[in-house]
């Protein structure tokens, strides 16, 4: 962490501590994790109740313990070292999971909570974060599922219209964390009278997109987002040519593909049982497939409702299985 002097000039990065033997105490990791998630000593300690002077000693404090540097101090909040993202990622879901396990289980505070507003892509939230949540809902948690795509969804939260964001990408500035939730395969389909007709996978990996011409290609958005980018990866190349069938819900793609409309590029977990049934047939088994990265995303800080640690916890582990 680089220190100021009582005139606000910097002064050299005092050189770490050699870490002392015993594992963090947890209000250390908790008033870390706060700066971590928050970006800020100030916001952290709003937060955490606490003052600035208290949160910047216990940093310290903690560094000392681990022999690390942790945050640099920038003009305006701290940017984290690499070791403080790992640190992170290890103890945030344990210490949010410990938060759940202490607060009250019973009593006006649980019962009264708000709804948990949770947002994200349409198919994501239908095939895998509803099902995954079923057991919370039972327990007495509610949900307000809002779907669209992720730029306008992250500028609500940003807002405060959501409390938890699934989103396709890293929101960038730090007005907004982020955990990887899931990855996501993409791969290229068709019904089995389409890739009959062009000679199946066979000739795909001869031929590469060319044995696709002639093809209609189904996608859920005009500038072919999902195609254009199993194109650029696998095949390197841009991908040329217009979709014959255009539908905002890749559900609808994907019927539409196993009716015999024609191909699409679609995640897996979407269409793995069509694929398992022999409705879909892969038409590409590239050694690197496209894969993407979907993101949890709150704002900064601990929530006021006690059912979004929750959730975004069970979220979490859920998706290991995903």
């Amino acid at each position: 962490m680089r220190h100021k002097n009582t005139d606000g000039s910097g002064s050299e990065p005092e050189p770490p501590a050699p870490a002392i033997p015993g594992p963090p105490d947890l209000n250390l990791l908790r008033t870390f994790l706060a700066v971590h998630r928050s970006g800020s000593f100030t916001a952290a300690a709003r937060l955490l109740g606490l003052s600035q002077p208290t949160v910047t000693t216990q940093i310290r404090t903690l560094e000392r313990q681990l022999g690390r540097e942790l945050f640099e101090r920038l003009p305006r909040g701290v940017a984290p070292a690499p070791y403080a993202d790992e640190l992170a990622a290890r103890v945030g879901a344990p210490l949010d999971e410990l938060a759940v396990a202490t607060a009250p289980a019973d009593g006006d505070h649980d019962t009264q909570a708000e709804p948990v507003h949770l947002a994200g892509p349409t198919e994501l939230l239908s095939t895998r974060v509803l099902p995954a949540l079923a057991p919370l809902i039972e327990a007495g948690v509610r949900l307000r599922v809002t779907t669209g795509l992720t730029e306008p969804l992250l500028a609500e939260l940003r807002a405060g219209r959501h409390d938890l964001v699934i989103s396709t990408h890293r929101p960038r500035g730090r007005t907004l964390t982020a955990v990887p939730l899931a990855d996501e395969e993409f791969v290229l389909v068709a019904a089995p009278a389409w890739a009959e007709r062009i000679g199946g996978p066979a000739r795909i990996a001869a031929e590469g997109p060319a044995a696709l011409h002639g093809v209609p290609l189904i996608s859920y958005a005009e500038d072919l987002p999902i195609a254009r980018r199993y194109w650029r990866h696998v095949f390197g190349r841009r991908l040329t040519g217009r979709a014959a069938v255009t539908v905002p819900d890749l559900r609808a793609v994907l019927a539409a593909v196993a009716a015999g409309a024609g191909y699409s590029v679609l995640p897996r977990y979407l269409c793995e049982q069509e694929l398992a049934s022999g409705t879909l047939v892969a038409l590409h088994d590239p050694e690197d497939p496209p894969i993407n990265t979907g993101y949890l995303v709150q704002r900064p800080g601990s929530a006021s409702n006690p059912h979004v640690p929750r959730v975004r916890t069970h979220l979490l582990h859920a998706a290991r299985t995903w």
